[in-house]
């Protein structure tokens, strides 16, 4: 693939309140915006609530050049959001709050048409924990174009999951991605967990007949399996800000390298730098201008 491809974000979108005050979130938006970034087309397919915090969201991901014509309104719940904690070597903790308009998205005739248009869709466990939300995005997937790459970027919050989600959502995935600790989670949740991180991302591949597992493991890098190959990355050293986004940076490379056919190794390279890059910035949506990326990127 040459030309740009559709890379939709579907879940979540809300505020992440940092202790430096409010950013838009959400691993869907980051995805998307992060895309864009790349040069493909990132699309959001989300809900905001009919309030100042959902206009305001709008407003911002207008700003951050990504198109809003696929963002819900809701006129019931509010905009979500989620209290984030920032440890000592800038990881974090998110306090995510229930019943908020992401928890309610519903099939349109928009997202139909959308669907059946992408090239690619990242999608998570946290915007599943309703069952409206689940169906819609269940249905969004089935929709999709047959070529169509499926990338489940696991995202484990709080209690919002379980061993059925996780299986229902791999059973539509071609590429997943986990951090070393939801690797293990997950693993020990599907009845295997014994092994190191490649004898457990093995099964996972073979049991889902999966296309790739991604287990990245923050400044240690990152580790690629597929059927026949393995690349494993030792990690850059930077000074980390806050590494919110930074795993949604990863999946976006991840995606824009592996639709252009690009070995795993080249993709490990990339992902882990433009994700460092990422780290090293406050919240999930900095700017950066085309050709310091490209310089970030080794390119």
């Amino acid at each position: 693939m040459t030309s740009p491809a559709l890379m939709i974000g579907l879940g979540e979108v809300l505020w992440d309140l940092l202790p430096s005050g409010k950013v838009l979130g959400g691993a869907p938006a980051n995805f998307a915006y992060m895309t864009n970034l790349l040069g493909d087309q990132g699309v959001v397919a989300s809900r905001v609530g009919d309030d100042d915090l959902g206009r305001e969201a709008c407003r911002v991901m207008q700003e951050l050049g990504l198109s809003t014509a696929y963002v819900q309104r809701d006129p019931q719940h509010p905009t979500g959001m989620a209290g984030v904690f920032i440890d000592s070597a800038g990881q974090p903790t998110f306090t995510i709050k229930e019943s908020v308009s992401w928890d309610f998205l519903e099939c349109t005739e928009s997202w139909e048409q959308l669907s059946a248009r992408a090239d690619v869709v990242c999608f998570g466990s946290l915007a599943q924990r309703s069952p409206t939300s689940s169906a819609t995005i269940e249905r969004f997937l089935q929709n999709t174009p047959k070529k169509a790459l499926h990338i489940f970027d696991v995202n484990l919050r709080q209690s919002f999951y379980s061993t059925e989600l996780l299986r229902r959502s791999l059973q539509y995935t071609d590429i997943v991605k986990l951090n070393d600790q939801e690797l293990l989670r997950v693993t020990s949740l599907l009845g295997f967990d014994t092994g190191d991180e490649e004898t457990l991302a093995r099964r996972l591949l073979s049991k889902f007949n999966l296309r790739l597992v991604c287990v990245t493991r923050g400044a240690r890098g990152s580790l690629l399996v597929s059927e026949d190959r393995t690349a494993e990355h030792k990690g850059l050293s930077v000074e980390v800000a806050d590494a919110v986004g930074a795993g949604d940076a990863f999946a976006a490379c991840l995606a824009h390298h592996y639709v252009r056919g690009k070995s795993l190794e080249e993709i490990s390279e990339s992902a882990n730098r433009f994700a460092s890059w990422v780290a090293t910035q406050v919240g999930a949506t900095p700017t950066i201008h085309r050709s310091r990326l490209q310089s970030i990127l080794g390119g």
